[in-house]
């Protein structure tokens, strides 16, 4: 399995209406240092059944869906404007585009395929389907509180009699804990596909804090075309944590080894038509093959590019940017 023999697979514009063609990536989430995801000032959890074989309730840590989908965003947006497609500049009316604001150039594909909303000036559903993520392992296995201090600038927490107390405790998410992902984008074009996985790949904090914390890595395992959405996050959260216990900490190698096997047999269950599912070393592959592209400056300009007019076009003749033009 290559790039180019995947291709066809793939619209060559996008369409107006929905039609079938559905690409999932599915993925280990996988904390490489101490993540927060919070709500008013607590970790976010939710009870559920441990397993889908294991009747037992457990808590468990969840990532919301934004808390999934901004980081990713902004790296493409990030991406967009080092490669001068979209600017940051507000008097450069023709490539200016600001992140969920009026501003917002509802042309380029950040803004076609993520979506937007924006009251009375329009808007666009997002192509990429997401949900919470939940952690395959316990709340309890999976979170740690720490006190924060803030020091003089001397590197010290007194200074001429006066001793400073610690300024705040907060949970965090422990290293090395798995949230099981299923992301999905609806009817894109290669090069649409393309932007979409390098968003994942490229990613890497997630969460609060993120300039000092909050790595993590997506272990992509799997990518599916098929004609319809398939399983939930924590379905296939439960599943794993099925066939890996009683070691459900097992390192991510196992872990992976498993949720592979696991999704196989999940998606034989699906009421979909699969086109292609790619696993194994021919994902392998293809992923080598995804990074050379991100490598090469050339190479990523031109596709980049070429999804940037695949967008523009779309927005022109579908998008808030058509309804614009007739009134």
């Amino acid at each position: 399995m290559n790039l180019e023999t995947l291709k066809p697979e793939f619209h060559n514009a996008f369409p107006r209406l929905a039609s079938g063609k559905y690409v999932h990536f599915l993925m280990l989430r996988h904390s490489q240092s101490f993540p927060v995801f919070q709500t008013d000032g607590v970790l976010n959890t939710a009870r559920t059944q441990a397993g889908l074989k294991t009747p037992d309730s457990i808590s468990r840590l969840v990532m919301f869906k934004r808390k999934q989908i901004t980081p990713e965003r902004l790296a493409g947006r990030e991406l967009l404007r080092s490669l001068n497609l979209t600017s940051a500049d507000s008097t450069d009316k023709e490539k200016f585009c600001e992140y969920n604001g009026e501003g917002s150039c509802k042309k380029c594909p950040d803004c076609i395929i993520y979506g937007f909303a924006i009251g009375d000036s329009g808007s666009e559903r997002s192509k990429v389907y997401s949900d919470s993520a939940f952690s395959l392992s316990s709340y309890e296995q999976s979170h740690r509180s720490f006190t924060f201090n803030a020091p003089f600038e001397g590197g010290t927490m007194s200074e001429k009699g006066v001793m400073r107390s610690a300024i705040n405790e907060l949970d965090h998410v422990l290293p090395e804990v798995t949230f099981p992902t299923v992301e999905t984008l609806r009817d894109p074009t290669f090069e649409g596909f393309l932007y979409v996985l390098g968003n994942l790949l490229r990613t890497r904090r997630y969460g609060a804090q993120e300039s000092r914390t909050g790595t993590m890595t997506n272990h992509i395992i799997g990518i599916v075309l098929c004609d319809g959405e398939i399983f939930s996050n924590l379905h296939l959260t439960q599943a794993l944590y099925d066939a890996l216990k009683p070691d459900i900490n097992a390192p991510i190698a196992d872990i992976i080894t498993k949720a592979t096997e696991v999704t196989n047999s999940l998606l034989n269950q699906e009421p979909v038509r699969k086109k292609q599912v790619i696993t194994g070393s021919q994902l392998t592959n293809l992923l080598t093959e995804v990074s050379a592209i991100y490598q090469d400056e050339t190479l990523l300009q031109q596709t980049i590019s070429s999804l940037y007019q695949q967008t523009k076009t779309y927005a022109e003749t579908y998008g808030a940017v058509a309804k614009k033009a007739k009134k």
